[in-house]
């Protein structure tokens, strides 16, 4: 899929490289001949989803074992609340993809947990990006989040896109404090960029699923995990999906096509829950799936979201039923899932 060696030669910087997206793009960088200088979080920063994970070499095998890593992969230490941390990962380095960012819902305290590493963090880097002239252009891992929660009706007849932003007033109210963290992450990235005249371009993804490269649970896979795993009731949400594959691939080439700007809206496909049920019902007929909806209310709708944009980074995407049963297959490989 990425065979050409467009990166020979070059150095580019990936922070939270042991992340779900960050690991894809860096394993499509190395393939593409890039040198790469990934950053991982500081161990004691390290939250594992499992409480049987403790942080060691098993958090970066996935990354040190892809082709090419032994020649062409740096791994740096550096923490998101740390000023400065970033230097010695970015410098030297043409380009740079920022994707770390928490993304959990379990969460006590959203300030410390998701507003800061996201807010401070995509500030801190972007210091650091200030400071190097040899950086040409960042891609910034932004979400569908920051695009869709500001109170417009969301229903089959409206299509989303670019021009949207999310309203952090209307985040707090509802409590989505992920929402509200990518959507003041960008926020404050956009305003930051364009004072420092430093080019960035943001992807923004709906729910990323597909297959796993790293050993750890993330979050969107973790929904597909919950549905198959004996879920009683399924969410009464519309969500878009994406595969992972794509995301990354989104990323590098927004990287690499010189007229790549602003926003890009990543989204194969909008569906309630109810139709993931269904799809996974049909991908296999054996499973025991949730058959009822979480409440009694009329079931959320579903709406659009431009593809428009996305098509002019040559993205064409692969199609949610594809991205599902790689999901399941890699969740079962993982052996997250049995059946």
């Amino acid at each position: 899929m990425m065979s050409n060696l467009s990166g020979a030669g070059k150095v580019v910087g990936v922070t939270g490289a042991s992340g779900y997206i960050a690991s894809w793009i860096v394993k499509f960088l190395l393939q593409r001949g890039y040198t790469v200088k990934a950053s991982v979080r500081d161990p004691s920063q390290y939250r594992p989803l499992s409480p049987s994970l403790s942080y060691d070499s098993r958090k970066t095998a996935h990354l040190t074992s892809l082709d090419g890593a032994k020649e062409r992969l740096q791994l740096y230490k550096a923490n998101l609340l740390e000023e400065g941390s970033f230097e010695s990962c970015l410098e030297g380095c043409e380009g740079v993809f920022h994707t770390a960012s928490p993304f959990y819902h379990d969460i006590k305290d959203p300030q410390a947990e998701l507003l800061d590493p996201a807010l401070k963090g995509t500030l801190n880097v972007l210091n650091t990006v200030a400071k190097l002239p040899s950086i040409k252009r960042v891609v910034l891992t932004s979400s569908m989040a920051a695009v869709v929660c500001n109170g417009k009706p969301k229903t089959p007849d409206v299509v989303v896109d670019e021009t949207w932003f999310s309203d952090p007033n209307i985040c707090k109210e509802s409590q989505l404090w992920y929402v509200l963290s990518k959507t003041l992450a960008e926020d404050a990235a956009w305003k930051f960029v364009n004072e420092k005249r430093i080019d960035m371009v943001t992807i923004n993804p709906a729910m990323v699923i597909g297959p796993l490269l790293q050993p750890t649970l993330n979050t969107s896979a973790a929904a597909i995990l919950n549905l198959i795993n004996g879920a009683q009731a399924y969410n009464n949400l519309s969500f878009g999906w994406v595969n992972v594959k794509d995301v990354a691939n989104a990323h590098i080439q927004a990287y690499e096509i010189p007229s790549a700007n602003g926003r890009y809206c990543l989204v194969e496909r909008v569906v309630h829950y109810a139709e993931l049920v269904k799809i996974l019902s049909e991908l296999y007929p054996g499973l025991q799936l949730p058959d009822k909806c979480a409440d009694d209310k009329p079931l959320v709708p579903i709406f659009h979201v431009s593809k428009e944009k996305a098509k002019s980074l040559g993205i064409e995407y692969i199609p949610l039923e594809t991205s599902l049963k790689e999901t399941v297959e890699s969740l079962k490989e993982k052996k997250f899932v049995n059946f």
